[in-house]
């Protein structure tokens, strides 16, 4: 044991004192053992940072550096060799994402959608791609064996043309399941020379049904999808499952007094919701789908695929409009109150006609995912010679799905298995379909390798398409990795910028935002519509935040932008919700652009984004400990301490009556309290300008004191809350660096780019090898920031660095 720490540490930490549970008399000076030496890479941290031992007067800072350099050598060594005995972690498995990517590559089938066979994942440092964390099971390796076969099963055509396409086209009354929808007569109504048609359902019988003919009639809809509504084009429901072309003629429309149309100033955002046709009271699966379409001014054709299960339709669904409230007293028939209309009348969409045409067929029959199976063996599949046909296809099928060369030998248990069920008189397509499952739920395909030797290859390949891809390696790296050429610099860096800038790049971004982020969780907490009336039903606003910060983060590494733009940027990915959300001036479209932000805005960087504001609140209120501890962790990689147990977390007062600095206050007399609380609460203080989705704010809300606000929501319903106490967003951060608000605390953050740096490719290194960072790896992620910083450690750089970093190659 060093002598420094028998000098000025074991008065504190012995057997009779064990200060923080820690008792170093009991702590083994043995490196050698992987959770012995964990602990003391915890005590060389706490050294490091300074927090051990907590006074400088205990411990010189000579007698600190010696310290520090006798364990940073030992720990170094220890690990190292470890490393390079047992390599840097061991192999995993797919999780389902990944799992679920891959068969959709092997069988050409884009929307296959088995993932939720499997078990969820667990997650290890944030992340589902975590080593010790994605265990093996009996139920886990029955699972795989049931999506394998589903995904088989989807594969195999068996029919010998593939289903007929049907063209249908909807006008008139027939754009909508009735005459009118729940909402009263201002949420949707038919229209003929831009007035609302009155229609008496019970006189005017043959005028409606003579109307489902009439091209020119519109269906003028004002409302958004939530419950209760079904706006399903009438009687359009998809007897097979596969996409469907969509096409219809619409233009964007206000809502005048007395049920006239005017054309719209700017374009109304819609898109479809993918759902069975059952009642609005039956609980199904609703998706939307078809992307987010811009419906302008002028009537124009509009063009989109949906994929549609059997039995499913699709119903219209416009973003960002009202939700009129449903009122029932006492049991009634519910009636509805539709809000007041924003001045110049209400915006909406207005259709003409639609068609639908499908389900698509694939170019050739049988599909390619049926030849993936059988070749030129056709639907009937009866071959010449079964055994050898099994073999030969079995081979081929391996040389597919395989992410590296399989052996023969290796292959005989297959061989074996199909031979079996051949014998016992099954099909011969069953039989090679119990073979390829076997193969789909064996160890050859369900586990990652890490990278081993400079002869390894395939492990490099794969390690680097499920990192940016989240899928096996394409044709061209496994071309690069039977070639040997992956660990050539240019061709390494070529492959990952190539990767980089193709589509499977999205499937990164939101799996590593899902997690890293908790973008998975922006829907988890609805906004307390009592303190929040504006935010009821604005689905559109929650689905923009997300898009923001996952273009954003894309954008980071595309653009390689500087790290400091974690925290600080003059630039927002906007749009037409966003820019109204962030007081911007006025944008028109639903498409993210960027947007330049005018001097002394508290927005740019990920840090005030909404999306980042909503996960790091729970939907009543904001917390600065909370918002803080979250900050400090994801983004600028220095977490907090876990808190005792035995305190009690600090709940905002709704009432308005307290502040929370003063909550705060109470909460930190305790020394050990405050120690900790110093080290976030100040972030956290700076960012409760902004409220729980991230509006500025300069007043906290309440339900009892201070000045009281009412008025009618955008769901119709009557509001009431009041505006409290004034924001106080001062703070000292731990250093004892002072700012007076989030412009001033974000200066202080991105003068330190190095940690945000670090940070990041700590989360990269987590994510794209499983393992997380090791005592051995901290002298190569130096080396990479020190060969970044000449550039402002830019985020492309830094992957780049990474790729080509032992860390990521292997040793």
């Amino acid at each position: 044991m060093p002598p420094q720490i028998e000098q000025s540490c074991i008065d504190c930490h012995d057997a009779d004192t064990h200060k923080g549970g820690l008792d170093l008399t009991a702590l083994k000076y043995d490196l050698i053992d992987s959770s012995t030496r964990e602990r003391w890479v915890r005590v060389y941290d706490r050294v490091e940072k300074g927090e051990m031992p907590p006074k400088a007067e205990d411990m010189t800072a000579a007698d600190r550096a010696a310290l520090l350099k006798t364990l940073d050598a030992g720990l170094y060594a220890a690990d190292h060799a470890d490393v390079l005995v047992n390599g840097r972690g061991p192999l995993r498995r797919l999780n389902r994402d990944e799992y679920e990517q891959n068969l959709r590559d092997i069988l050409h089938l884009p929307d296959l959608d088995i993932r939720d066979i499997l078990p969820e994942d667990r997650e290890g440092f944030r992340f589902n791609k975590t080593t010790g964390m994605l265990d093996m099971s009996r139920v886990q390796l029955t699972a795989y064996l049931e999506a394998a076969e589903a995904a088989l099963r989807a594969a195999m055509a068996t029919e010998p043309a593939p289903p007929p396409v049907t063209k249908r086209r909807r006008v008139g009354t027939d754009l909508f399941p009735g005459t009118g929808t729940f909402g009263n007569r201002e949420a949707m109504f038919f229209a003929h020379d831009n007035k609302a048609i009155d229609w008496d359902k019970k006189k005017d019988k043959d005028a409606i049904k003579a109307a489902a003919k009439d091209e020119g009639i519109e269906m003028a809809l004002f409302r958004s999808a939530s419950w209760p509504y079904l706006g399903t084009p009438r009687d359009v429901v998809a007897k097979q499952a596969g996409r469907y072309k969509v096409r219809f003629s619409a233009r964007a429309v206000l809502q005048q007094p007395g049920f006239t149309l005017l054309p719209a100033k700017q374009s109304v955002p819609m898109t479809f919701r993918t759902r069975k046709p059952a009642g609005v009271d039956i609980i199904n699966e609703v998706r939307a789908d078809g992307g987010v379409i811009d419906i302008q001014p002028e009537q124009q054709v509009y063009e989109t695929t949906l994929r549609l299960r059997a039995g499913e339709s699709f119903e219209y669904s416009v973003l960002g409009l009202p939700m009129p409230l449903a009122m029932n007293p006492n049991g009634s028939a519910p009636t509805y109150r539709y809000p007041p209309f924003p001045e110049g009348g209400q915006p909406g969409v207005a259709v003409q006609w639609l068609e639908v045409e499908g389900p698509l067929p694939p170019e050739s029959w049988p599909p390619p995912s049926h030849r993936v199976l059988f070749d030129d063996l056709g639907i009937d599949v009866k071959p010449a010679n079964a055994k050898d046909d099994a073999k030969r296809l079995l081979r081929r099928f391996v040389k597919l799905a395989a992410r590296e060369p399989v052996s023969d030998d290796d292959l005989q248990m297959f061989d074996a298995l199909i031979q079996q069920r051949l014998n016992q008189g099954a099909p011969f397509s069953e039989a090679m379909l119990a073979g390829y499952k076997a193969f789909l739920a064996s160890g050859d395909f369900i586990y990652l390798r890490e990278p081993e030797s400079a002869d390894d290859p395939f492990a490099i390949a794969s390690r680097l398409s499920h990192f940016l891809t989240n899928s096996r390696p394409d044709a061209r790296l496994l071309d690069l990795a039977q070639r040997k050429q992956l660990r050539d610099p240019k061709t390494l860096r070529d492959e990952t910028l190539r990767l980089i800038a193709g589509n499977g790049f999205d499937r990164f971004v939101k799996n590593f935002t899902d997690c890293w982020l908790s973008l998975r969780h922006i829907r988890r907490d609805d906004p307390d519509i009592r303190l929040f009336p504006e935010y009821r039903f604005d689905e559109y606003l929650v689905e923009s935040m997300e898009l923001e910060t996952r273009t954003f983060f894309t954008a980071m590494i595309r653009e390689n932008l500087p790290a400091s733009v974690l925290v600080k940027s003059d630039f927002v990915f906007a749009n037409d919700r966003l820019a109204k959300h962030y007081n911007l001036s006025p944008i028109t479209g639903s498409a993210m652009r960027k947007v330049a932000l005018p001097a002394g805005s508290p927005f740019g960087g990920l840090l005030t984004q909404g999306a980042i504001l909503k996960v790091s609140a729970n939907g009543t209120n904001t917390s600065p400990v909370v918002r803080g501890a979250w900050v400090m962790e994801r983004l600028i990689g220095k977490p907090p301490p876990p808190p005792p147990a035995s305190v009690p977390a600090v709940e905002p007062d709704i009432r308005g009556a307290k502040t929370i600095r003063d909550l705060l206050a109470l909460h930190t007399k305790e020394k050990s309290c405050a120690g900790c609380h110093a080290k976030f609460d100040p972030v956290g203080l700076a960012l409760e300008s902004f409220d729980i989705l991230g509006g500025w704010r300069t007043r906290y809300r309440g339900i009892e004191e201070g000045d009281r606000i009412t008025g009618i929501d955008r769901a119709g319903h009557d509001f009431s809350y009041t505006l409290a106490a004034n924001v106080d967003p001062r703070g000292k951060l731990i250093d004892g660096s002072e700012f007076d608000n989030i412009n001033d605390l974000k200066a202080i953050l991105a003068a330190d780019p190095r940690q945000l740096a670090r940070n990041l490719l700590h989360q990269f290194i987590v994510y794209a090898t499983g393992t997380p960072v090791r005592y051995s790896d901290r002298r190569e992620i130096e080396s990479i920031l020190d060969a970044c910083a000449k550039d402002g450690y830019c985020v492309r750089d830094l992957m780049l660095a990474l790729v080509g970093s032992e860390i990521f190659l292997g040793r």
